[in-house]
């Protein structure tokens, strides 16, 4: 089992509750409050799950520069109070940092035993083969 630090305890839940901000906030019609609560939640506790330098470090790295223009724009863009044009640049940025990570997302959902067996059904087996290929390094 991983032992986590009382840190990266809180860092988890600020990430739960933002992703759930940010769900709840997409379901009601791109609620402008919810949206930015979840925004400010999420960066919050990603810095405290992995450590403020480590945040900065994977942030701002040479290679995903516009990713981090466009997730952070996204987050700066729904504060203003323009959400769904916000979440777009949001998202986009969001697919684009962490593209690397998916392979390996997805390797572990196929080793769950519902959620495997629906990833390995003809039809959505391409998609998430696709989805799953890296190019790229993290």
């Amino acid at each position: 089992m991983i032992s986590l630090t009382d840190t990266q305890k809180i860092g988890m839940g600020l990430t739960g509750f933002g992703v759930f901000f940010l769900f709840f906030g997409m379901i009601l019609f791109f609620d402008k409050a919810l949206l930015a609560i979840g925004n400010v939640l999420f960066v919050a506790g990603l810095a405290f799950v992995i450590g403020l330098e480590r945040t900065f470090r994977f942030f701002f790295q040479k290679h995903k520069m516009k990713a981090t223009g466009f997730f952070l724009g996204g987050v700066l863009v729904v504060l203003i109070g323009w959400p769904l044009i916000g979440m777009v640049l949001e998202i986009y940025g969001f697919f684009l940092l962490f593209r690397g990570f998916f392979p390996v997302v997805i390797g572990f959902i196929r080793r769950v035993p519902v959620l495997g067996y629906l990833l390995n059904l003809p039809g959505i087996s391409s998609l998430v083969d696709k989805a799953g290929e890296s190019n790229n390094m993290v």
